[in-house]
């Protein structure tokens, strides 16, 4: 299965990763966001981290950059990966929205974190052609990319995505389709357990992260991780953990909903559990 031109919708962080690491491995790049200016920051984004790249040995930032086309509408492409906000309705929105402007053939991918895949298929006419691809922050760094297939994937669409991930440099793991999949699942608690250790007065967010880091050889801390996914994306992923699986486990520490609801999103806002300039 070809996907030489791959529609990138949302051209936030990770849209903007998306569609970095895409048009470098040589694809048309088709890049659509709804929301005005977005499309541009997202191209300012990827001219920084083509320039730091390129210092490192990176591919050239002009050839990579001609490779992306800012686009107003859905265009025609072998591939959607959908990167918008991770709220169920807005996803299932574009998904149905794709399914009517996209070719019969194409294949509809989902960024998504923790939204079921099969929920999204099931609102287009080729469920077995959606799937999930969720990559990490920041995408042209981290190599891991969990594909998740729907119940009704199929195993051409399955293969057709492992196969992209590959070309793209990364390393995918198959994943099937329960709430968080395997890395939100692992993730998330360790996240809202360190908010709770914060919020009993356990230790100061330094500590926190400093023990993760020292203790556990990881290479950020899970404050700091928080904030660079966005204590809002955390919230939202949580929710969909609690409701899916209905463990208390997977509840938002209350601390990270007064962050929210304070507008400390975390590094997007300029301030979470540590402060940015």
């Amino acid at each position: 299965m070809t996907l030489g031109r791959v529609l990138v919708v949302g051209a936030g962080q990770m849209g903007a990763g998306i569609a970095q690491v895409v048009a470098a491995s040589g694809r048309e790049v088709l890049l659509h966001d709804a929301f005005p200016g977005a499309v541009e920051r997202g191209l300012a984004t990827i001219e920084r981290s083509l320039a730091k790249l390129h210092e490192k040995g990176g591919p050239d930032p002009a050839t990579v950059l001609a490779r992306i086309t800012p686009v107003e509408a859905l265009g025609e492409a072998e591939l959607m990966i959908e990167a918008i906000v991770e709220q169920a309705d807005a996803k299932k929105e574009l998904f149905r929205a794709a399914d009517e402007a996209l070719p019969a053939g194409a294949i509809l991918a989902s960024n998504t974190s923790s939204i079921p895949i099969t929920e999204l298929a099931a609102v287009t006419s080729r469920p077995e052609r959606v799937i999930g691809m969720h990559f990490f922050n920041p995408v042209p760094v981290l190599a891991l990319v969990e594909v998740i297939r729907a119940d009704q994937t199929s195993d051409e669409t399955a293969e057709a995505i492992v196969a992209l991930a590959h070309e793209l440099g990364k390393t995918p793991a198959e994943a099937n389709d329960f709430p968080g999949f395997v890395s939100n699942r692992i993730l998330m608690p360790f996240i809202n357990e360190a908010a709770y250790a914060l919020m009993e007065g356990v230790a100061e967010p330094e500590a926190i992260d400093t023990v993760a880091k020292l203790g556990f050889a990881h290479p950020i801390g899970p404050l700091a991780l928080a904030d660079l996914i966005g204590l809002d994306t955390c919230v939202a992923i949580m929710d969909v953990l609690h409701a899916g699986l209905g463990d208390p486990k997977y509840a938002p520490c209350p601390l990270l909903r007064r962050h929210v609801a304070a507008g400390r999103l975390g590094r997007k806002s300029g301030r979470g559990f540590y402060e940015y300039g």
